[in-house]
């Protein structure tokens, strides 16, 4: 499918992440983009675990690394038998072979995943001692604080799995602006603290044949390595963003001038 002729609809179909949280329920999708997994899990009272997925094989989650962002409530983890409590905007990190459990009625968890080539150990991230990186300004509507969760050469280890929370400060809408590509990764934005009738106006595709996509709150959207990842909202909002690929070089990405965009 080329994004430059592509319907509304089969951009949608084909890149946008919509009705993964569901109450009760463990719900995952597979991308073929660097082979990226994301999953929606929302425990009511009992615990739930992530479903096997047939695009990865029998005990492909063994093989893999994981990445985990509490957007609800109190909750808590529980990896290979240790309990890990997350509050709001709390993260963790569950290298390659581990086995996750999820509980705590209110929590919401989104989980980031990709194939991992070493096994690094568990690390439990409070937003709470994260050290925000201010991006962007006041008269561009664009004043955000990236929160860094696993990075590049950051102090938690992984094979290339890199995420993190991006949140706007009053009276911004813009994120990622001017935009930019990664051409050795994919990058999937996702998008939470919506109010219920807000939306993001995401920008995608190539800078000189750009598209977009509408996104509601607990919506996101795939950014291969040829696509711009960029959006304005018609009100506050924050966002998870995930990168796997070829490398694990942070700054590796490409700017875009805004004169360039089509």
């Amino acid at each position: 499918m080329s994004a430059r002729t592509a319907s509304t609809q089969e951009l949608r179909d084909q890149y946008l992440i919509d009705g993964l949280f569901v109450e009760g329920e463990a719900r995952t999708l597979h991308t073929a983009e660097d082979r990226m997994l994301v999953a929606g899990v929302v425990p009511l009272d009992g615990d739930l675990v992530l479903p096997e997925i047939e695009a990865v094989g029998d005990g492909g989650l063994e093989r893999r690394e994981f990445g985990v962002i509490n957007l609800g409530g109190d909750g808590e983890v529980v990896v290979d038998g240790e309990v890990h409590a997350l509050g709001h905007r709390d993260g963790l990190y569950a290298g390659r072979g581990s086995s996750l459990v999820f509980r705590g009625r209110g929590a919401r968890f989104y989980v980031v995943s990709a194939p991992a080539h070493a096994t690094h150990p568990v690390v439990l991230i409070p937003f709470a001692d994260t050290v925000p990186v201010e991006l962007g300004s006041e008269d561009g509507a664009g004043r955000r604080a990236l929160h860094r969760y696993v990075w590049g050469d950051g102090p938690v280890a992984s094979s290339q799995l890199q995420f993190g929370v991006t949140v706007l400060h009053p009276g911004a809408v813009w994120n990622t602006f001017p935009p930019h590509l990664h051409s050795r990764r994919t990058e999937i934005y996702l998008y939470f603290e919506l109010e219920p009738a807000a939306r993001v106006v995401h920008l995608m595709g190539e800078p000189a044949h750009t598209r977009h996509l509408i996104v509601g709150n607990e919506e996101g959207v795939i950014a291969p390595r040829w696509s711009i990842h960029s959006g304005a909202g018609t009100g506050r909002y924050s966002f998870v963003w995930a990168m796997a690929g070829d490398n694990r070089d942070y700054g590796d990405l490409t700017g875009v001038s805004p004169e360039d965009l089509r």
